[in-house]
């Protein structure tokens, strides 16, 4: 993935990046940092800024730090923190003994804070946040100066000391930069900086009852790390201004923000907020839940680390919000397992088949291919006997036009077996087909007829005799409409959830093969899709879930491009 460092660059940041190697504005060095804030699970959104911010650096030889932005006590976990951890790393990058908390510079951050103070640049506003957000005006119109503004430099310092040391209440006083009330960007408008809470922080102990604000923290975290390039996305544009002021006014080292568009995928939630309350309110099981954008949903799905880092490369690092289509994603998956995944025979809900002219304790060993892209993969041995089980619905009584699977009187390929003719149908007392009764043709072994006689259809199936029985879990979307925001006035983004989103079947029945199967492990079901080995699973009770259909939405959509 290496490039070199004069190929031409593929967007606007790796411009940024070569113009600035070309003059050397930071001594030749490339040094980028992915700072999530532990309140959360990192979902697909963070995967590309994972990507771009790793990935620059190590297109550019250079670094990439791993920073907590730890600093509100009242949302972060140490549960987070070990969840973010695996999930860089199982995407294949590594932050080597660069991991950093901004915690760890509250002490500097305060100091600075002081400088501020005594530079008239900061001062202690009593207001409540509600006054504040009444006193900054709008976009058309400017804010208004708070009353305490013009407090002096030796009252701020007494009571900036005093917050610090708890004497106030929570909210009961913030400190606040000295910028301008009547400035067109909004964040310029005396942001806040530090606010008094009175929590306990998971690093700091008791240390601190003020914690710094994020546009207080991030910037100066850039600049005590050295980083160079201080990637974030689009929504982090209009607070660029105060990231520069502040850096200005401490005359200290200063990094170059530049922003790219945050994803956007359909038929998904990225916000931290909602998918914490789709946990908490009991909608998934929790954040790893295969229905998950999370990382680690999507890990438990059975996607790979691979097939996420070729989507996000293939969307590319663009300036301006979209919508990506979720097909492209699954696209990238589908290539990807296609590859790897070894083929086996399951059958999810069982039909019984009784070939009548089979002997009843005859049971031969029949080859099937593990994998056609990969021939290194070899065959395996599927026992077929005289009792199978096939899909219910590769059988119907009476066949609707262009069914060309088993029918009564009709005769069908089994994969890598015969040909079998259905001959008679048995009911139960209710009208259910429940068994069915065939004919195979010897001279067919193999799946071809000496002849030339074609089938249309070629089902799969398990030897009854010989299946393992498995629990399969069918995920699919976890919302009908591509937009989950899009509902009517008054009502929220539940009412979007698919009922349909999580069914699981019970007595599903694999071929032998699958005795093996540990949990981590994915296949193709042959014409199912592609599944997982959940960690639910255990070696005498395997659990299956349905990582993505075969159906390729997004190979249709590219081909009908071309055409056009």
């Amino acid at each position: 993935m290496t490039q070199n460092k004069t190929a031409k660059p593929t967007n606007f940041i790796e411009t940024v990046i070569q113009e600035d190697l070309r003059t050397n504005k930071y001594g030749g060095r490339v040094h980028t940092r992915f700072p999530p804030e532990p309140n959360g699970y990192l979902h697909i959104g963070h995967a590309k800024a994972i990507s771009i911010n790793f990935g620059i650096a190590e297109d550019y030889k250079g670094l990439c730090n791993l920073r907590f932005d730890d600093s509100n006590p009242m949302k972060e976990k140490q549960e987070y923190i070990d969840a973010i951890r695996d999930d860089i790393r199982w995407l294949g990058f590594d932050w080597e003994d660069r991991e950093y908390y901004a915690s760890d510079y509250f002490d500097q951050l305060y100091e600075w804070a002081v400088k501020l103070i005594k530079d008239g640049k900061a001062y202690v506003d009593d207001l409540s946040a509600d006054e504040i957000r009444e006193h900054r005006g709008t976009l058309t119109e400017p804010g208004k100066e708070s009353p305490y503004r013009k407090r002096s430099v030796r009252e701020n310092l007494d009571l900036f000391k005093r917050m610090r040391a708890g004497e106030f209440p929570d909210g009961f006083k913030v400190l606040r930069a000295k910028i301008d009330m009547a400035a067109p960007n909004i964040n310029m408008r005396d942001p806040v900086m530090y606010r008094i809470l009175h929590e306990s922080h998971y690093r700091q102990s008791n240390k601190w009852c003020i914690y710094p604000t994020y546009d207080w923290t991030h910037g100066q975290s850039d600049s005590i790390e050295g980083i160079t390039h201080s990637l974030c996305s689009l929504e982090f544009e209009d607070h660029r201004p105060l990231y520069d002021w502040f850096l200005e006014q401490l005359g200290v080292y200063h990094p170059q923000q530049i922003e790219f568009a945050r994803l956007n995928l359909s038929f998904t939630v990225m916000s931290k907020r909602v998918l914490k309350r789709l946990v908490e309110e009991g909608y998934v099981s929790g954040w790893d839940d295969p229905r998950m954008p999370t990382i680690s949903g999507l890990r438990r799905r059975g996607y790979t680390p691979e097939s996420i880092r070729s989507f996000c490369q293939r969307i590319g690092v663009a300036k301006a919000d979209s919508i990506i289509d979720i097909a492209l994603l699954e696209h990238c998956l589908r290539e990807d397992l296609n590859k790897r995944a070894p083929r086996v025979m399951v059958v999810l809900r069982p039909l019984k088949v009784v070939i009548d002219n089979y002997p009843e304790k005859q049971v031969e060993e029949l080859d099937a291919i593990n994998n056609p892209e990969d021939e290194s993969m070899g065959i395996r041995k599927v026992p077929f006997s005289r009792v199978l089980y096939i899909e219910q619905d590769d059988f119907r009584e009476e066949p609707p036009p262009k069914f060309y699977r088993l029918a009564l009187g009709r005769e069908v390929r089994l994969r890598y077996a015969y040909f079998i003719k259905c001959v008679d149908v048995v009911k139960d007392e209710k009208g259910n087909v429940v068994e069915l009764h065939c004919t195979y043709d010897p001279q067919t072994r193999g799946g071809d007829a000496p002849d030339g006689r074609t089938s249309k259809a070629t089902l799969h199936w398990v030897s009854a005799a010989h299946a393992i029985k498995a629990e399969v879990r069918l995920y699919d979307r976890l919302f009908v409409k591509p937009d989950p925001d899009d509902v009517e006035e008054g009502k929220d983004f539940t009412v979007n959830l698919n009922p349909n989103s999580l069914e699981i079947l019970k007595d599903c029945y694999g071929e032998p093969s699958l005795k093996t199967a540990k949990i981590g492990d994915r296949f193709q079901f042959e014409r199912l899709g592609y599944f997982y080995v959940d960690l639910d699973s255990s070696p005498d009770a395997l659990v299956f879930n349905r990582t993505v259909s075969l159906r390729d939405t997004w190979a249709k959509i590219e081909k009908a491009q071309k055409r056009g």
